[in-house]
């Protein structure tokens, strides 16, 4: 499935709006990641713990997003964009959104 930030894939023909379509994941901290992270606000540096979750959590919304588009018999999503909020002290949600859309 073509997957594009773009409003179009460039070189392909949409014949078909289907609407949105999303997914989301909501996830929490652990605790060995907050004492690290703890640690590395004294000495500075990237959170290698906290970067890694927000990149597991990109991909499992993206995929999510992706089944809810073939579910609805996309074969490309468009205008992807991502979002990011706090559910509550120490959980987060990532939602990656777009349109679902057939091209040809």
């Amino acid at each position: 499935m073509d997957i594009s930030n773009l409003e179009a894939i460039p070189g392909r023909t949409v014949v078909r709006h289907l609407g949105l379509v999303q997914g989301s994941t909501v996830r929490s901290k652990h605790a060995g990641r907050d004492l690290m992270a703890g640690l590395k606000n004294f000495v500075g540096g990237e959170l290698r713990g906290y970067t890694e979750l927000l990149e597991e959590s990109r991909r499992e919304a993206t995929e999510r997003m992706l089944q809810q588009a073939r579910a609805t018999g996309a074969n490309a999503v468009v205008n992807v964009r991502f979002s990011t909020s706090n559910i509550t002290s120490g959980a987060a949600e990532v939602m990656a959104y777009g349109t679902a859309v057939v091209v040809e």
